[in-house]
């Protein structure tokens, strides 16, 4: 055993609404569990995200998967990213409909297909013939999502308004190590309520929503996507860290870089490839939670970690 594994997680960086913040800090608790289980037993830190970011999913407080929002048509339009730093290999898949976790399915994008990205119709008939189950619509908007929508038509507020009111729901990603040293990122979301249709933001662009390289680290982003897809910031952090910042300090000069340049907010989680990592956000407040050594930290409220003592490995 090489490197001691870690792993971490975020439930998107918005004005999280205090009737929403207890069960998003318990939504990243138990996601960043069930994803560093399988580190614990010598699992891939490709199959941790994975395990994680569905968790996520699963979760309704978020909006990707189970908890998605409407576009201006009334549909659920979603995204997501995975990729492997060992290989640079990465799966991504836009504008999907009625699939419960897209991040599975950008997996199979990986591991089935010779293209990095699949979108709209040719994606969800990619999905239709691996059989990946089609769920209703119903099943993956909450009530507040509709009423949302609702809201949104009648008001016809746009979508950079909306955002800067941070009232805006977003992502969930999770990034991780493994024991042999092998980094891994994945981001999903279920977009912003009452978008054009067929808008893409910055989760399922490589080195936007997220990137992996061993040879540097791992960053999973959240927030404005227009603002992240402009300054490419999982790959900007990377950079920095490339010339030497620590995670931390190429996160806050990043972020700073993207309120000063584009006037956008947002968050991020980064492991480095020695194991080091930070969660930083420049919105309200990021749910994130993370797991090292025996200690799982976790976080809402801009500098603030709590901190657990889980079972020390066997």
């Amino acid at each position: 055993m090489g490197t001691n594994p870690v792993l971490v997680v975020h439930g998107g960086a918005w004005a999280i609404p205090d009737e929403f913040a207890e069960r998003s800090i318990l939504g990243v608790k138990n996601a960043v569990k069930s994803g560093f289980a399988v580190l614990e037993m010598g699992g891939s830190s490709m199959k941790a995200v994975e395990i994680a970011v569905r968790a996520l999913e699963d979760d309704t407080v978020f909006d990707a998967g189970h908890g998605a929002v409407l576009n201006a048509d009334g549909y659920v339009e979603l995204d997501a990213i995975i990729m492997n730093g060992k290989t640079l290999a990465a799966g991504a898949v836009s504008c999907i409909r009625n699939i419960s976790n897209p991040v599975a399915f950008a997996c199979s994008v990986l591991e089935k297909t010779p293209y990095v990205m699949l979108t709209g119709t040719g994606a969800n008939q990619f999905a239709e013939k691996l059989g990946i189950p089609q769920v209703p619509v119903e099943e993956l908007v909450t009530d507040h999502a509709k009423a949302e929508w609702e809201q949104y038509r009648k008001y016809k507020q746009t979508v950079k308004s909306l955002f800067n009111t941070e009232l805006v729901h977003d992502t969930v990603g999770a990034v991780a190590i493994d024991c042999e040293g092998n980094m891994a990122c994945a981001t999903s979301t279920g977009g912003i309520t009452n978008k054009m249709v067929g808008r893409v933001g910055d989760t399922p662009v490589i080195g936007s929503g997220g990137y992996a390289d061993n040879l540097v680290g791992a960053v999973s982003a959240t927030g404005h996507g227009e603002s992240i897809m402009k300054v490419t910031l999982a790959r900007l952090i990377l950079f920095h860290m490339e010339q030497g910042k620590t995670p931390e300090e190429a996160a806050d000069s990043s972020l700073h870089y993207m309120e000063k340049r584009v006037h956008g907010r947002g968050g991020v989680i980064i492991i480095s490839k020695t194991g080091e990592w930070t969660a930083r956000f420049t919105t309200k407040r990021m749910a994130w939670a993370g797991i090292k050594e025996g200690v799982l930290m976790y976080g809402l409220n801009p500098g603030e970690t709590i901190q657990e003592i889980i079972n020390p490995p066997k």
